[in-house]
């Protein structure tokens, strides 16, 4: 039967497979059901069950019509009632259903749901209509591959780094163009204060793969906490493998995060390994969330040191906790106020969030000059992916309209010192610009 042209048949599907990933195999099993279903428009009859086989090859296919094999206690006669309300025994036809001991006539070690088939008379025309029916169907199960390919591929990356470029704006929304795919990184999921220009690279933590009926949806975000973890673990090898793990994370995107993390190994700084000698790996992340201030503290079991850390670049004096209120009471001095506080509270609130502690701030006198309790949303802990599974207005109605550095280390002039001490003289450098930083606004704010 010459229904298509062999040669660009094969083409075609050599094409599929290297390019789209599709396999030979899928798109040939599709086009056996599209001259199936074909056949059974043209020249079946109602309730047949037709299979067809194909061999693009050759262009030889057989049409076969196949029967399922019953008994009495699975179907009832044409003219026979539901014996009651619990019979659910469907009526007998003849186009589908064959009784056992016919079945065993021609086949003798026949089974009850076993499928007899009855070879069919090969058509030579299937006629224009039923040609260009089996070419939707065929194109369809292509789309429905290709679908299934891409939800493979991208399906086992959630949690990771994924790069590419943007392609459009709508609503807010950014649509990147991963290649084989094209993401979404929704308004709620960019980091405030970006910009971006029509194909422009961007980068962004894949969060999710949905497959609804208009086709696949691939999320992105840069704002969830977990891709300011995969950033460091793409910098620092200490991370990577393990030895340096991350006990928490708290951000606001585009402005300020505090990360906790630990050493498995005594001779590692931990704090050291993520700033990077001079301060390199830091600023490398940095410059990536676009000049969001990152500070690195060191997790420790001991709950009062865990906090001071928290509150750092501030020196705290003391601090008392209170268990049963889940309350740190933190006295700093007076010139380290505004630093503990941080611009509109921000210090302390992320420190309150990073610990789970409710945190006083008093002066050296014993005033209270800040208070936070540590009720906003937690972060999600980065080695989770978010839970995104509720509907994001934003998110759905994009998915509608789819149609197929941080300042650099200064040199200290010392010579001969150890890596993890000249990273700590780094860091510590770093508060001391902060708090000159912070003091000259605060002079600034008195005028």
């Amino acid at each position: 039967m010459s229904l298509f042209d062999l040669k660009s048949l094969n083409s075609a599907l050599d094409e599929l497979q290297q390019e789209r990933g599709i396999s030979r195999d899928s798109v040939v099993d599709a086009l056996a059901t599209a001259l199936a279903a074909a056949y059974r428009r043209e020249y079946g009859k109602r309730g047949q069950i037709i299979r067809a086989t194909f061999n693009p090859e050759t262009g030889d296919m057989e049409f076969r019509q196949a029967k399922i094999v019953v008994d009495a206690t699975l179907v009832r006669k044409e003219d026979e009632e539901p014996t009651s309300e619990e019979d659910h025994r469907s009526r007998f036809n003849p186009e589908q259903h064959i009784m056992i001991e016919d079945a065993r006539r021609i086949k003798r070690d026949a089974q009850l749901d076993e499928e007899i088939s009855f070879p069919l008379e090969t058509q030579e025309d299937f006629g224009r209509i039923a040609a260009q029916a089996a070419k939707q169907v065929i194109m369809q199960k292509v789309r429905e591959a290709e679908r299934a390919s891409i939800i493979q591929e991208y399906g086992e990356r959630e949690g990771e780094i994924v790069t590419g470029h943007v392609q459009r704006f709508e609503r807010g929304n950014l649509y990147i163009d991963l290649g084989r795919a094209t993401a979404i990184l929704p308004y709620d999921e960019q980091i405030p204060g970006e910009r971006y220009r029509q194909g422009e690279r961007v980068r962004a933590l894949l969060l999710r793969v949905d497959e609804g009926v208009r086709g696949t949806f691939i999320r992105l975000s840069r704002s969830h906490p977990r891709f300011l973890t995969k950033l460091f673990e793409t910098e620092v090898p200490e991370m990577a493998s393990g030895v340096v793990e991350v006990k928490g994370i708290v951000r606001e995107p585009g402005s300020r995060a505090k990360i906790a993390v630990f050493s498995n190994d005594s001779h590692i700084d931990p704090v050291g390994a993520l700033v990077g000698q001079r301060g390199v790996r830091v600023a490398v992340v940095t410059s990536e969330l676009g000049g969001e201030k990152i500070d690195v503290v060191e997790w420790s079991e001991n709950t009062g040191d865990f906090v001071k850390e928290a509150l750092k670049p501030a020196q705290v004096l003391s601090i008392e906790l209170f268990e049963s209120e889940n309350r740190a009471v933190v006295s700093v001095a007076e010139d380290q106020q505004s630093l503990a506080i941080g611009r509109g509270g921000q210090n302390v609130r992320l420190a309150a969030r990073l610990t789970g502690w409710k945190i006083d701030i008093r002066s050296m006198g014993g005033d209270q000059v800040a208070v936070d309790d540590g009720t906003a949303p937690a972060e999600a802990q980065p080695t989770d992916v978010e839970n995104v599974s509720a509907t994001e207005d934003t998110f759905e109605e994009a998915k509608k309209d789819i149609s197929g550095d941080d300042d650099e280390a200064k040199d200290t002039g010392e010579e001969n010192i150890e890596p993890v001490a000249q990273d700590r003289d780094i860091a510590d450098e770093k508060v001391e610009e902060q708090q000159e930083e912070t003091t000259d606004d605060k002079e600034k704010d008195a005028e």
